[in-house]
């Protein structure tokens, strides 16, 4: 891996579509989301689109990060702040194959009962453009989220949908919590991330 020098800063107003575009890069080939959109066209129409619902709140609280080139992206929400669910149940009720639509909401389910309850910041989405993936990017996007993290003196918490991404959320102190999938499904592997 070659580290090259990044300035990552929040994202600015009016810039949604700039982060937006190397998230939906960077989870074109993730498991768990190529399950939920088997279909290239299918993903390419639906997977932005829930990108944007995620990460409007992100936008609103000034913790949607992304470096100078907007080359990847990382979507935090604050604690006690949500996506607007029922937009986000809409979308995929629309976008998914039917017959793996009540397999989907399993999987939400099953994850959701390793969500804390007690403040923290939740990683939403982190992603790099694969093309510049291995270059110290994305542990750059992630350690700057970090620091307003340990400046609120709390714990983090996120879902791992790609088993190859797991190493680099434990070598920034998260610990998997589960392995958690469906029949069917890849694995979510929640992931917490003590206070400092």
């Amino acid at each position: 891996m070659t580290t090259d020098v990044v300035t990552v800063r929040p994202a600015r107003e009016g810039e949604q579509d700039r982060v937006v575009g190397p998230i939906v890069l960077g989870f074109a080939a993730d498991p768990v989301l190529r399950w939920f959109f088997p279909d290239p066209h299918q993903y390419l129409e639906a997977f932005p689109q829930l990108v944007r619902a995620v990460a409007a709140p992100a936008f609103e609280h000034g913790s949607a990060y992304r470096d100078d080139s907007f080359n990847g992206g990382a979507l935090w929400l604050p604690p006690g702040v949500e996506p607007d669910v029922a937009s986000i149940v809409e979308l995929l009720q629309r976008s998914i194959d039917p017959s793996r639509l009540a397999q989907v909401f399993a999987l939400f389910e099953a994850k959701g009962k390793y969500h804390p309850h007690e403040p923290h910041w939740y990683l939403h989405m982190l992603a790099v453009d694969p093309a510049l993936q291995a270059r110290g990017l994305g542990s750059q996007l992630l350690t700057d989220g970090l620091k307003r993290v340990d400046a609120d003196h709390l714990p983090a918490y996120l879902e791992s949908t790609n088993p190859r991404n797991v190493s680099l959320y434990e070598r920034h102190g998260f610990e998997v919590l589960a392995a958690v999938e469906v029949e069917g499904s890849p694995a979510m592997r929640p992931m917490l991330r003590a206070a400092r």
